[in-house]
């Protein structure tokens, strides 16, 4: 596999000799092939979202019975011939993809034990492997596609600027296609701090690439470009109207939302209410000695008080 995505890459090369353009060509090549997954995945997840308040009313009806709450879930998917494993897809077929251009990518730039380049899976006889061959970078515009952004602010901090300015400006991209995302889902059970999570994610990864290959970040930034028009394509089809499938699987996303708000409130405690009308009447803690009040009762007027207490007779 590594093989074939060197080949793939030297094949671009030998037909635009620039390493920039070959990278970003194979990038296009993976998006088209994933793109369809990317289609099915995105219609099994709304879907999957237009059953949200039928699942929230079965999470209800069967708390605390998990053997009949996956019967029920799995009788739902049946009737509506969802997958719930469908939105999975995408990402289980980029994964293998991002191990095979990350391996094949930094074969290209394989050294050897004087620090020049000795590339893996290429046929010696391509144009690719020799213009590689016993070089020490892999410029492409005037850019070094071999060189870490990380390393080139240490050899010169003005010049490692402009790799820097590509992280930043995959980490724009990334933001602005995971924004895409967000502005269209809602989850009943994500919090409002969750979903800034969700959305933040993509850009910590794009910072991680001041640690990698430059050429990475051009096979990831075209991707992401395209990813972009993947997206304005899926609000458009899937969103276009009132009727479509978007719009239904947001309206069952807030009404799960509001089921599930309504769930929390009856599960909290009522506090009394108090009429500010009664009189306030205090309470005894502790009760009274001899079982009687030990409150004084008040002397009627008129008499004196000093009478109730007995007086020894006078001695003659």
């Amino acid at each position: 596999m590594f093989e074939l995505a060197a080949r793939l890459i030297a094949a671009f090369y030998a037909w635009t000799h620039n390493y920039a353009i070959a990278i970003g060509l194979v990038a296009v090549v993976v998006m088209l092939l994933i793109t369809p997954l990317t289609m099915k995945s995105t219609k099994g997840m709304l879907e999957m979202q237009r059953l949200q308040p039928e699942m929230r009313r079965l999470q209800s009806e069967f708390k605390g019975d998990r053997q009949k709450l996956n019967e029920a879930m799995m009788k739902l998917y049946q009737e509506h011939k969802v997958n719930p494993m469908a939105s999975c897809l995408p990402i289980a077929a980029q994964m293998p993809v991002f191990i095979i251009m990350f391996r094949a990518l930094h074969g290209l730039i394989s050294e050897d034990a004087q620090g020049k380049f000795l590339p893996k899976y290429l046929n010696e006889a391509s144009e690719l492997y020799q213009s590689l061959v016993g070089k020490t970078k892999m410029v492409s515009f005037g850019i070094d596609l071999a060189l870490k952004p990380v390393d080139a602010v240490k050899e010169n901090f003005a010049t490692g600027l402009i790799y820097v300015f590509l992280v930043g400006a995959l980490a724009a991209l990334y933001f602005a296609q995971q924004k895409m995302v967000a502005s269209r889902t809602v989850s009943p059970t994500m919090s409002a701090s969750q979903a800034k999570l969700m959305q933040y994610l993509p850009v910590l990864f794009a910072v991680f690439q001041l640690f990698l290959p430059t050429g990475l970040i051009v096979y990831y930034m075209v991707q992401a470009i395209i990813r972009i028009g993947q997206q304005g394509y899926i609000t458009k089809r899937f969103y276009g109207n009132d009727s479509s499938l978007g719009r239904q699987a947001q309206e069952a996303s807030a009404r799960a939302r509001e089921m599930t708000k309504n769930d929390k409130d009856s599960a909290k405690p009522k506090k009394e209410t108090v009429n500010p009308n009664t009189p306030f009447v205090s309470k005894r803690v502790t009760p009274p000695k001899g079982g009687t009040s030990s409150a004084k009762q008040s002397t009627p007027p008129g008499k004196n008080r000093s009478s109730a207490i007995p007086r020894k007779p006078k001695k003659s």
